[in-house]
């Protein structure tokens, strides 16, 4: 069992999103795994072997320990029941308590099936007398993270203050060199990501921040739980 699963379309989509969360929720001692539902490629300047020890020095940098890659077609992935069912077993195998996920709006084809296959993956978990691998699970909460090829202005549930990891975010997304240094993009993606990150963060008043959107209604068991 893990604490967090988080579920991206291609290696680079997590750390990019939601990379400082990651790192921080391991600092603080949670069991925390990473699902990506393709190997990204192909890519202009990348191919599977490059790709794949990129993601493994990223999350190495993230200090994750479990990280799972399928193998859906990049570029064409589609909301199917085979593809639901393969994410299901992942949470049936991992039986994470919360799942994070892209969000539903993205300019992306292959980020929007992401959120769709992952969010209807929740419900195709708990089910009996299937064919499925692993014992029925229902992650108890889904949250859903910001990589978005859009410029969007969203309205999160909550903010996370990641002042204290960004720059392990940072360096984690460098680690793509093939699909960011290689192409001369790569001083403007880190950037971006600062801005992005230091916006989110003066909404709280911290120095980086990352943004949380939900679903549901998130319950809080004291007002303690509540960063004042």
């Amino acid at each position: 069992m893990v604490h967090i699963l988080a579920v991206g379309a291609h290696p680079d989509d997590i750390e990019l999103g939601f990379g400082g969360s990651i790192a921080r929720f391991v600092e603080e001692g949670f069991s925390v795994a990473l699902l990506d539902l393709t190997n990204g490629e192909p890519t202009p300047k990348g191919d599977p072997v490059t790709r794949a020890k990129e993601c493994a020095q990223a999350t190495e940098i993230l200090g994750v320990k479990t990280r799972i890659t399928l193998d859906l077609p990049n570029r064409t992935l589609t909301d199917t029941v085979e593809a639901r069912v393969k994410v299901a077993e992942v949470y049936r195998e991992l039986r994470p308590e919360m799942i994070f996920l892209h969000g539903e709006t993205d300019a992306h084809p292959d980020h929007m099936a992401a959120w769709q296959i992952a969010h209807k993956a929740r419900f195709h978990a708990k089910l009996t007398k299937t064919d499925m691998k692993g014992e029925p699970w229902y992650p108890k909460k889904e949250f859903l993270f910001l990589a978005s090829h859009l410029n969007l202005q969203v309205d999160p549930a909550f903010i996370l203050d990641v002042s204290s990891t960004f720059e392990k975010k940072l360096e984690a997304a460098r680690a793509y060199k093939s699909q960011f240094a290689a192409n001369g993009r790569e001083e403007f993606l880190i950037e971006k990501l600062t801005a992005h990150a230091s916006h989110y963060g003066s909404l709280i008043g911290v120095k980086y921040g990352e943004p949380v959107m939900l679903k549901e209604p998130l319950g809080l068991a004291s007002v303690r739980d509540i960063i004042l």
